[in-house]
């Protein structure tokens, strides 16, 4: 379904970036299902399309229309054959004037229902007179001119039609003013004087009851010759009259016939289309709004058109959807219109969208089109264009959509146009980037937006990254729209859109620096190179506290940028950067929903700690040491505060040694989480607890232990339920074998009573286990996806090969 799912936006900012834990492709593939489950169930409507009551209507009009026609053609063969040809001398004065002026008016009434399509081709050129022709008709008119004057009764009564009331708005609306070097049909003036009397469209009308009038005449003339049958006295002995009547009579029948059957399906269409309203019905259905009876309209006359030009059943092979698709090809400004609002509509309508996007991502044509469509900036085809733009981003939500969008040649280029950026600069430096603002002319924030919308549609594809990054200026354009100062995001009036358009941007960039394997890698290298990235980051975390989401998506974009060690220092190396990821981290008193924007925070800080000297120095420089020891006993802050704290263990500068003894004092607290049976919680109180003991003696840390109520063979106990409880890695919890590896070995470095615990404990055992079963999820401390970043110097073989030595050395 493609339903679009509306979710509050916490629920879908606060799934943790797989940089601690990989993430198999399965898993992926089944939060994707998940996420993009149906909203809407139950069995598919028997009768989805509204406009097959129209293509009925048509096939019903064209059997009464070409049974007219075929009676029609009988009695004009008749007339001219039998009664002109053969009685021509016999026949009464009165039948011979009443046979021509019957032939005369019917020959009258086939040249204006011809001729009467012409002309209301030309009057419904443009939006405020359209209604009553068709796009198919239009571009063949000449072709069923000529063929309605050799053939009797083969055009349909375009006529018959109902005037179409334009909306003001497609009144007000403009054709496209363009340099052209051929007249257009509507604009020739074909007399020099009374130009209003000859429009075209008061031409259309006259045909029209010209007509209606010839209809009736024809069935007076006959009334009036059947009941009297006067046609002349047959002398005896005539033999050259004695068929006369008979032969009459049979063709004034047949004129009565028929004009009554043309008389019957005037009457049924004003019935159907005035009265039952079956016009403005199949509008509502269809949700195409006020304007879309002009769309409606053609629909109809198009399907029937078909129907009587060729079989009766070739109408009901249209669809609307069909339709708008072919309008989209015509050179009118006015057709393309009302082929994008029909698919605009129905793209977005619940019913209908499936089986429309599913019909458009079929068509390459149609796909193409619409991404041309987006490089129109004239302001008359504005709406135009933002109807293809709205569209393709309802067309990109679907991956296989999403794959042909973007594989149309020059696609992100056009994509990219749709994203307006204006920079104010002095004497050659940029200053000030800036959106540009709506005007009265044209709104910039909704192509802007929708833009976005569409990048990051195509960015949940990995090759559409790529394109993304190698397409020349996108990545800064969209980087330049992360941009909100002070002045944006603290304004109580700002408006939606701003913040919207904010918004998309972050949620682009977010993808793009996720992305995995060497794409990732280009990208994220790219990113963080543009000079603005990371400074537009801070300000959104110094100054966004009243918009959470957009702090959670900048610092999502740090934290996968830390992936890059050029990044993490460029973004250490950010004044001030460092101190407001700490400031929100433990900032008190922040509403519930709000707690992912903090933790989301210690993931940043952990990674940009990790493997980075600089800034683990930045970080202790700060003083916040003890406050990250405090945040371990904070259930929401305990676990990226214990990532912190190890990082800043292991990779801080050795000048730092006495300033990070301070870390001692977190020891009863790490021994107590130890013993605690959640999962995650346990692996990183085991991995801190290995480098803590490092900076205590065996003294200190013997005092720990009491402090903490915990026996060294307890937690010795504890570690090999660990081992014994995860005989293979797991993804949830890739490193918490090695960590309790490590920290055995400093146990029974510290004393040799810890190596007899271990070993009476069948320790050697496990060891063994986990030397069998090792995988590479355990060489790497973070990962992008399922692969795996950053492999750890020591190999777990290693630390095993230690630990064994270690038992093995016990007297």
């Amino acid at each position: 379904s493609c339903v679009d799912v509306h979710l509050p936006i916490n629920d879908l900012l606060t799934q943790t970036p797989a940089i601690f834990e990989p993430q198999s492709s399965i898993e992926t593939a089944a939060s994707s299902t998940s996420s993009n489950a149906p909203s809407v169930s139950g069995p598919r409507q028997a009768n989805r399309a509204p406009e097959k009551r129209l293509t009925l209507f048509a096939l019903r009009l064209a059997v009464l229309e070409k049974a007219a026609t075929g009676l029609g053609t009988l009695g004009f063969i008749w007339a001219t054959v039998v009664l002109l040809g053969g009685f021509a001398i016999t026949i009464d004065q009165t039948d011979f004037w009443f046979i021509t002026i019957i032939l005369l008016i019917e020959g009258t009434r086939i040249f204006s229902r011809s001729h009467e399509l012409e002309w209301q081709h030309q009057s419904t050129w443009s939006l405020a007179d359209a209604g009553i022709n068709s796009f198919r008709a239009v571009k063949s008119r000449s072709h069923i001119a000529f063929r309605a004057c050799t053939s009797i009764f083969r055009t349909g009564p375009t006529s018959r039609a109902v005037k179409v009331k334009a909306s003001p708005h497609l009144k007000n609306w403009k054709k496209t003013t363009t340099l052209t070097r051929t007249w257009t049909s509507s604009d020739v003036p074909l007399l020099p004087y009374g130009q209003w009397v000859f429009l075209s469209r008061n031409i259309s009308r006259l045909l029209y009851w010209l007509q209606l009038a010839s209809a009736t005449a024809c069935v007076v003339l006959s009334l009036i010759k059947l009941i009297k049958q006067n046609y002349g006295e047959i002398q005896k002995g005539d033999t050259d009259k004695r068929n006369r009547k008979s032969a009459l009579t049979i063709f004034y029948a047949l004129a009565l016939a028929e004009a009554l059957l043309f008389l019957l399906e005037k009457a049924y269409w004003e019935w159907k289309v005035m009265w039952k309203k079956i016009l403005d019905r199949v509008n509502d259905e269809c949700e195409l709004g006020p304007v879309g009876m002009v769309s409606v309209r053609r629909f109809f006359y198009d399907a029937y058109s078909k129907c009587v030009n060729g079989s009766i059943f070739d109408g009901l092979k249209l669809d609307l959807v069909s339709f708008a698709m072919e309008l989209l090809g015509s050179d009118s400004s006015d057709e393309q219109l009302i082929g994008v609002r029909i698919l605009e509509k129905f793209t977005k309508n619940p019913r209908f969208c499936e089986d429309t996007l599913q019909k458009i991502g079929i068509t390459i044509s149609v796909i193409e089109r619409l991404v041309e469509m987006l490089n129109w900036k004239d302001v008359q085809q504005e709406e135009i264009r933002r109807s293809a733009a709205e569209i393709l981003a309802k067309l990109a939500g679907k991956k296989q959509n999403s794959l042909r969008v973007a594989g149309i040649p020059g696609a992100m280029e056009s994509i990219s146009c749709l994203l307006h950026i204006h920079s104010v600069t002095n004497c050659g430096e940029i200053v000030k980037q800036e959106v540009v603002r709506d005007n009265q002319s044209y709104g910039y924030w909704g192509f802007n937006e929708l833009g976005l919308q569409i990048l990051k549609k195509l960015a949940r594809d990995h090759d559409n990254c790529a394109k993304i990054g190698n397409t020349k200026g996108l990545l800064a354009k969209i980087i330049d729209f992360t941009q909100a100062g002070e002045r944006l995001l603290k304004d109580e009036r700002v408006t939606e859109s701003q913040i919207l358009v904010v918004k998309r941007s972050l949620q682009v960039v977010k993808m793009l620096v996720c992305t995995t394997g060497s794409t990732g890698r280009l990208l994220r290298a790219e990113i963080s190179e543009v000079v603005f990235t990371i400074s537009y980051i801070r300000d959104i975390l110094r100054f966004g506290e009243r918009h959470p989401m957009l702090q959670k998506l900048g610092i999502e974009i740090l934290t996968s940028l830390a992936l890059e060690a050029d990044a993490t220092e460029r973004i250490g190396g950010t004044g001030g950067l460092l101190k407001e990821l700490l400031n929100i981290f433990f900032k008190q008193g922040m509403p519930v929903d709000q707690n992912h924007v903090r933790i989301a925070a210690g993931e940043a800080l952990a990674m940009l700690a990790f493997e980075s000297a600089n800034n683990c120095h930045r970080i202790l420089r700060l003083k916040v040491l003890e406050k990250l020891v405090d945040a371990l006993d904070d259930p929401l802050l305990r676990i990226n505060s214990a990532r912190i704290l190890r990082n800043l263990c292991i990779y801080s500068p050795t000048e730092c040694f006495q300033q990070l003894r301070g870390v001692i004092t977190a020891a009863p607290t790490v021994l107590m989480l130890i013993m605690t049976e959640e999962n995650k919680l346990q692996e990183v109180m085991v991995g801190l607890a290995a480098h803590v003991f490092k900076f205590m003696s065996s003294e200190e840390a013997s005092a720990m232990f009491k402090r903490a109520g915990i026996q060294e063979a307890d937690l010795a106990m504890t570690l090999v339920q660990v081992l014994k409880k995860y005989p293979q890695p797991q993804t949830k919890t890739p490193r918490i074998r090695r960590y309790v590896v490590e920290l055995a070995i400093w146990m029974m470095k510290d004393s040799h009573r810890n190596v007899k615990i271990f070993k009476n404990l069948a320790f050697e055992r496990e060891l063994e286990g986990i030397t069998e079963s090792t995988s590479e999820l355990e060489s790497f401390s973070i990962f992008s996806g399922a692969i795996g970043l950053s492999r750890y110097k020591m190999s777990i073989h290693s630390l095993v090969d230690t630990a064994m030595n270690l038992l093995t050395d016990v007297i």
